[in-house]
């Protein structure tokens, strides 16, 4: 049977005033005095003593503070100067007269006022204190509330076009789930061409990879490439925020680092090439005769393992019952996506070039080059602005100035492909045979042509219009009605009635003018149209 643990110095006050309470009330007796010793392990005498102290104290057992060194503020420099070095300190202190304890009562003294962090501070600097940090955990949310990114260098030498090199991995993380919601590699150091795949891949969802959207917001280090404008911006327009993390500080972004220390334990020491794997000899020298993996193979290595973390790898969660899977968890979670149109994502996570450019007969010009595509035949004179990605020059995207309309992709002329200038031409060709047929076309539609007819007739033209189809063009074409008043020099002069029907004699008619008609009278007078008197029929001619 274990022996009872004895209480500690703490818990003697709570003994001394429950017997100084029964004190007070005549209720203590010697009983109690012994049962308190034997928990204690001392005498019934030093509990009598506890009780003597606490009376002086007005109640409160307050024991005798043992002699202890308080350090000074050139004992502390002298632990500052020396790093952390105790016994060095001590040296120091003793030989210059400020110190005069022992090095226990140093050594004792310095525990106690300094942490085992400030410690370890001192001696390896800020990065060894931060591992003594708490850190509490972040609430998990819902998915797409916060996104971390990161680089993450391969653990692997690489044969890129007959050169060993390290791979790097730039890659997003979904939070709430630990999804990888988008990636890229780049032979070398990455930079913001890299940063800004890698989010174009993360905005898209497709059915092999249906996570992504836009989210909340991406925190990210301090990098130069992660915080440089195109990728704030880029995200700022759809309202996700770039939260910029100190440096160095790898616990603020748990999720990416512990996705950056699952691959170097998982996926990395199992290809060729590993360079972490532990020798006889102890060196880390490359092996020139190992088999290294190419790019192409690494990237497609790399594509399984994520399709395998995704949808395959089971994490820790609350339910302690089943593990899930990253793709389960953001299955299981409702929360509404919203999806970016390619085009946008596309347009949104490239860099933009200042100022507006013009079209010419031999391309864009842009940074000492000349920028073809197919599309830009019939289109000089158009004024474009343009986008790219960084650090690579061989391709831009051309939008109208005017209207911001994605027109095409333009290649560098210098890197065009022979498929590439035949598409150029063959389009070029293309619109000059359409051209031709809409000016052959143009031209039998301005050709009148007619009828046949057997007899002598007015020619009839074989266009005519149907009532409905003159009353539809009458209707789209208001300028080709009839006008509702007429020209005054085509009006019929008005006459009046009583000049009509006079005895005057005409006018001469000059010679070769053709006959005059009257016109006829817009308001006949009231007699017009009466037989006329008999005197006047008698004179008249006869048949006769």
């Amino acid at each position: 049977m274990n022996e009872p643990r004895r209480p500690d110095r703490a818990q003697r006050p709570v003994a001394v005033r429950r017997l100084l309470h029964l004190q007070q009330h005549n209720a203590m007796t010697a009983d109690h005095v012994r049962t308190v010793a034997e928990i204690f392990k001392v005498r019934p005498g030093t509990v009598r003593k506890w009780l003597a102290n606490a009376r002086a104290h007005n109640g409160h057992y307050t024991p005798a503070a043992r002699r202890r060194l308080d350090l000074t503020p050139a004992m502390r420099d002298a632990v500052a100067r020396w790093c952390g070095n105790l016994a060095q300190a001590h040296g120091e202190l003793t030989d210059e007269g400020h110190l005069t304890a022992s090095y226990a009562t140093f050594h004792r003294a310095v525990l106690r006022e300094y942490t085992p962090g400030d410690l370890a501070g001192l001696r390896g600097g800020e990065r060894a204190r931060r591992r003594f940090d708490i850190h509490p955990g972040r609430e998990i949310g819902h998915r797409n509330d916060a996104w971390e990114g990161d680089h993450v260098e391969a653990s692997n030498w690489v044969n890129v076009n007959g050169q060993r090199r390290k791979p790097w991995i730039t890659w997003f993380a979904e939070c709430s789930t630990d999804v990888i919601c988008g990636w890229a590699v780049t032979p070398h150091t990455p930079s913001r061409a890299a940063v800004l795949t890698a989010l174009h891949a993360s905005l898209l969802r497709t059915p092999d990879s249906p996570f992504g959207g836009v989210p909340t917001l991406i925190r990210v280090d301090r990098g130069a490439d992660f915080l440089s404008e195109t990728v704030p911006n880029s995200m700022g327009i759809f309202g996700a925020r770039c939260v910029d993390l100190p440096p160095r500080r790898p616990e603020y972004k748990g999720t990416i680092e512990k996705l950056n220390d699952a691959v170097k334990t998982m996926h990395f020491p199992k290809l060729p090439g590993y360079t972490e794997a532990p020798t006889p000899d102890g060196g880390n020298k490359p092996d020139p005769d190992e088999r290294l993996l190419t790019f192409e193979a690494f990237v497609d290595q790399l594509r399984i393992w994520i399709h395998s973390w995704n949808f395959e790898h089971r994490l820790k969660t609350k339910d302690s019952r089943r593990n899930h899977t990253p793709a389960e968890l953001w299955q299981a979670d409702l929360t509404p996506l919203y999806d970016v149109d390619p085009a946008e994502a596309r347009t949104f996570t490239l860099e933009p070039v200042p100022g507006k450019y013009i079209i010419s007969t031999s391309g864009i010009h842009w940074k000492n080059r000349r920028y073809v595509a197919d599309w830009m035949v019939g289109r000089p004179s158009q004024k474009v602005t343009l986008r790219y990605l960084p650090h690579n020059y061989d391709e831009i995207e051309v939008y109208d100035a005017a209207t911001a309309t994605h027109l095409g992709t333009a290649t560098w002329s210098n890197a065009a492909t022979p498929e590439q200038r035949t598409a150029i031409r063959r389009t070029a060709d293309r619109q000059a045979s359409q051209l031709k047929r809409d000016l052959k076309k143009a031209k039998k539609q301005r050709e009148e042509r007619f009828k046949p007819f057997t007899v002598p007739t007015h020619p009839e033209p074989l266009t005519n219009l149907t009532d409905e189809q003159a009353a539809t063009y009458l209707r789209q074409n208001p300028e080709a009605r009839p006008a509702e008043t007429p020209r005054p020099d085509l009006r019929t002069p008005a006459q009046n009635a009583d000049a009509w029907n006079t005895d005057e004699p005409a006018a001469e008619q000059p010679p070769h003018a053709p006959p005059q008609h009257p016109a006829t009278p817009a308001n006949p007078s009231a007699s017009w149209g009466q037989p006329k008197p008999a005197a006047e029929q008698e004179d008249g001619p006869t048949d006769d």
